[in-house]
């Protein structure tokens, strides 16, 4: 078999002319070649490389171009949020978070409401020595409009995180929740003060049997009495049912219309939930959208980039059924 061969061998074509790369066989291959040997590839792979209409040179696809820029770009990000401490990753993300502006202040919750309080405060250390300012501080003077008290409170939390219940409390909270949301301008929700104070302060198992109260009480889900506030909405599924959250999110990064923003969540998902509750994560997304997590990925992304997040995903998995 000619080095050629060997190396078309080591590239998997798509039926769109695309193609995922054997890269340890690439690069075996690859640094051997002489310019002939080049030449010869070019020549003998038409599904990549093109003859110039008007001069004598082959040409690769433009749209392949713009197609493995971006491929090897989400498999770089994929490696490099994965080698991270967890404290610089979260920090990070939560910076670009608050460059990209409003449409990117979800990530905030998501990292406020999913980390452990350790973890939390783990990634304000983090952000702090990174960027030489605290992410309270920077939330307040980035975030502009009513969701700037409500994200300031959320990144400053330091939850308890101990089992210990206050049933008196636990139906007061639900009282108040319901008067300020019956209450209340539904557009203006994330601005009330006890509304604030419950979802920023409470403990996690504690806002759990708030929302069963709450459902007990009043006879309806307290995100149904959410319908106009989606930044709540997250909040709570961020902070009591994380797997529903990350199953939506994964829902949206895969879809063929996904915004930047939310194809950037499938790296970011799979890597910082791998040794958390992914398990948990994939048995919520099949029962949602009835196709495994891994099958959707490897439906969706391609050639390393995709090996490795069906590889964490899997890895997961088995560890979970140990």
């Amino acid at each position: 078999m000619s080095s050629s061969d060997a190396l078309a061998k080591s590239f998997s074509v798509s039926h769109s002319g695309i193609f995922g790369v054997d890269e340890k066989s690439m690069l075996e291959i690859l640094v051997k070649w002489q310019p002939e040997h080049l030449s010869t590839f070019r020549n003998e792979t038409s599904s990549i490389f093109l003859k110039d209409e008007r001069f004598p040179f082959e040409k690769c696809e433009e749209i392949l171009l713009k197609f493995l820029k971006r491929e090897f770009k989400r498999f770089k990000d994929a490696v490099v949020q994965w080698t991270m401490h967890p404290w610089e990753r979260d920090a990070r993300m939560a910076r670009k978070a608050l460059k990209r502006g409003s449409q990117a202040y979800g990530l905030l919750i998501e990292l406020a409401c999913t980390r452990s309080s350790d973890e939390l405060l783990g990634a304000r250390r983090a952000y702090q020595s990174l960027y030489s300012e605290s992410i309270e501080e920077d939330v307040a003077c980035r975030v502009e409009g009513i969701q700037r008290q409500f994200l300031v409170a959320l990144v400053s939390s330091y939850r308890y995180e101990g089992s210990q219940k206050n049933d008196v409390a636990i139906e007061s909270d639900a009282q108040k929740l319901n008067k300020a949301i019956r209450n209340g301008d539904k557009t203006m929700l994330i601005k009330d003060e006890e509304i604030v104070r419950i979802l920023t302060t409470r403990s996690k198992p504690h806002l759990v049997e708030v929302f069963k109260c709450y459902y007990d009480d009043f006879d309806k889900d307290i995100v149904e009495d959410l319908s106009e506030e989606s930044s709540l909405k997250d909040t709570i599924y961020c902070l009591c049912a994380p797997p529903v959250y990350f199953s939506k999110i994964l829902d949206s990064a895969m879809k063929a219309n996904a915004t930047k923003n939310e194809k950037e969540a499938l790296t970011r998902v799979i890597v910082t939930r791998t040794d958390v509750d992914m398990k948990d994560i994939a048995e919520e997304y099949n029962k949602q959208y009835g196709t495994p997590l891994a099958k959707k990925i490897e439906d969706v992304a391609l050639g390393n980039y995709k090996d490795f997040l069906v590889t964490l995903v899997q890895r997961a998995l088995a560890k979970g059924s140990e």
